[in-house]
């Protein structure tokens, strides 16, 4: 069964930063394009980012130039450096591979002062 852990979530005022992170096992990770998504209460589950095995990345308009995505095929890992946060960007968020039905937890990213 792969399994995926995000970790790295919490509360930061805006302006702030936080790097989330995903653990991937039981996945040849490196054939797989990672996606991080978010889901804020009351609303659909949005891509926020994503990055191929050649590691190009594509980003929806509201994080350009806040969030940054990356991944490191020896660790398994996929990761979201996200700066000058908005308390818009309040939810849950997830990795996923795609093409897969395999989601982890989550985890809470609550901008606020």
């Amino acid at each position: 069964q792969v399994q995926l852990v995000e970790s790295g979530g919490g509360l930061v005022q805006p302006g702030g930063s936080l790097r989330l992170s995903c653990a991937a096992s039981r996945i040849i990770f490196s054939s797989y394009v990672m996606g991080w998504y978010r889901q804020a209460p009351g609303k659909q589950r949005e891509l926020v980012a994503h990055i191929t095995f050649g590691d190009n990345t594509h980003y929806t308009d509201s994080v350009k130039g806040r969030f940054t995505i990356s991944r490191d095929n020896a660790k398994n890992t996929v990761y979201l450096q996200m700066n000058n946060l908005k308390p818009e960007d309040t939810a849950v968020y997830y990795c996923h591979p795609w093409g897969t039905n395999f989601w982890g937890p989550g985890t809470q990213v609550t901008v606020s002062s």
